[in-house]
């Protein structure tokens, strides 16, 4: 049954809500274990040590986009999946901290051993996603669908 005025949820919603949440979940963990320093995990991943040298060195305001990043992402898929409307500032937020941690990445010397363990084509999938899902939440927003 439809609230009155209120479209109905298209049935690619669900799809890209759950694939979405997924995939932000995956990079969660990632940002979780990572910053728990989940030994067991970090090696399973192929993270090599010099890679929490450099982790470690991030300013605050980098690790902060990180944080921003994932968990904003994280839940702007759980906002889509509700429905909600705030789906949309929360991929907003995750754009900004990606945009954060890419340029501290840009502007710093990551250490080969990292770079080997993360494909060179990572970060242009990592960005499309994002861009993706906003344009999507905003999409689904203007259309009456999110509320």
């Amino acid at each position: 049954m439809n609230v009155i005025g209120r479209p109905a949820t298209p049935w690619h919603l669900w799809v890209v809500g759950v694939v979405s949440l997924l995939w932000n979940a995956v990079g969660a963990n990632d940002y979780t274990q990572t910053s728990l320093r989940n030994e067991a995990y970090l090696e399973s991943m192929g993270f090599p040590p010099e890679g929490m040298a450099y982790i470690d060195a991030f300013p605050a305001w980098a690790h902060a986009g990180w944080a921003l990043g994932v968990w904003g992402a994280l839940i702007g898929s759980i906002l889509l999946l509700l429905r909600k409307r705030h789906a949309v500032w929360a991929f907003a937020v995750s754009l900004v901290g990606i945009a954060l941690t890419t340029a501290y990445e840009q502007t710093t010397e990551v250490p080969p051993e990292l770079a080997a363990a993360q494909p060179g084509w990572f970060p242009l999938v990592l960005w499309g996603i994002a861009l993706f899902l906003m344009w999507y939440a905003w999409t689904m927003q203007k259309k009456g669908v999110l509320l």
